[in-house]
């Protein structure tokens, strides 16, 4: 018998779908998996992370899933107990296996979080709040950013929220520029069922100097994640991605398109060997939204104007390991105002 809980068939896809399909199949399913499958038989699994590992490698969302499918998935079958189906998951550190019949098809797919209440995270969010928000002006002169309203509500009070319902209790707010209107609204967060202190600015310190202040008060890996940004993204999808990965520090990148609009001549000396009609060029942008190892402290300079580009070049100037994360789920920053204006559509 299926599992009542989650709609198996609404998980499945067939080799030939795009890797654009299993993110769709990913993100409506609440899963965090794909099933490939041919009938129902399975074939190959597609975790949240090997999709974005895909994402870095193959750059196209167009790619088959048939090229990056693990075909080496961990099953079990259907006679299993969830005793046996929750040890296996805890053993290997994996969220879902498969049940297979003698065919090889799905007959029921264990979830973790079906087996086990997981637990609240002990990893710390720190939340950027302590820019001016000068591209914002005038919305800006008279109250900080953050505390801009979507929906009814901060744009600070969305991002808290969010993170409190992927079980983050634990909050560090960044704070300088009116930094008392933040600290008033949300005091030690304790309205919300968060526990939050404030990182104090005495002059501005950039993207990353405020970090020199949470030195000693972490113990696990944790998250940073910009002010003015509004996100969709599982931040226990981040979490586990930078573990899997081994990561000193896991930076979050979205993939941004530029049309240009001339045509584009490639020349070598004076002859020309090339043209290329108005092409689009395709990158990625940093999204704002960070893992760190607590080891990463020790590369932040204290009192000083420090950038989060300088602290991860840093980094990987001395050997430690730098991953990106590709978020595919919504995503905006909201420092500029046609942004901002966008926010209030996509939100309220």
């Amino acid at each position: 018998m299926r599992s009542s809980k989650i709609n198996i068939d609404a998980l499945m896809l067939p080799p030939s779908s795009s890797i654009r399909d299993a993110i769709a199949v990913i993100d409506r399913g609440s899963a965090g998996i794909c099933l490939v499958t041919e009938g129902n038989r399975l074939v190959g699994v597609l975790t949240d992370g090997d999709i974005r590992r895909a994402l870095l490698k193959e750059g196209s969302l167009e790619a088959s899933v048939a090229g990056i499918v693990r075909r080496d998935f961990l099953s079990l079958p259907t006679t299993a107990s969830e005793a046996q189906a929750l040890a296996l998951m805890q053993r290997e550190l994996i969220h879902q296996i498969p049940a297979l019949d003698n065919s090889g098809n799905v007959v029921r797919l264990f979830l973790l979080e079906d087996l086990v209440r997981l637990p609240k995270l002990l990893n710390s969010v720190v939340v950027m709040a302590g820019g001016e928000g000068k591209r914002l002006r005038p919305l800006t002169d008279n109250n900080p950013k953050p505390m801009l309203h979507e929906a009814g509500k901060p744009l600070i009070e969305i991002m808290l929220e969010q993170c409190l319902d992927a079980g983050f209790e634990n909050f560090y707010f960044a704070v300088n520029y009116l930094k008392e209107k933040i600290q008033s609204h949300f005091r030690d967060g304790s309205a919300w069922g968060a526990h939050i202190q404030y990182l104090e600015e005495d002059k501005p310190l950039g993207t990353a100097g405020a970090l020199s202040l949470l030195m000693h008060r972490v113990k696990h890996p944790f998250l940073v994640v910009n002010g003015d940004v509004l996100s969709r993204v599982d931040l226990r999808h981040l979490l586990r991605f930078h573990a899997e990965n081994k990561s000193m520090a896991t930076l979050c990148v979205r993939e941004h398109k530029t049309q240009i609009p001339y045509g584009i001549v490639r020349v070598h000396d004076a002859k020309v060997v090339g043209c290329e009609e108005k092409p689009i060029l395709t990158h990625y942008i940093n999204a704002g939204i960070y893992s760190f190892e607590p080891e990463v402290l020790d590369f932040v300079p204290k009192d000083v104007f420090f950038d989060m580009p300088q602290l991860l070049e840093a980094l990987a100037e001395k050997g430690k390991l730098v991953n990106a994360f590709p978020v595919h789920e919504y995503w905006l920053d909201v420092g500029h105002p046609e942004m901002l204006h966008r926010a209030r559509g996509d939100w309220e």
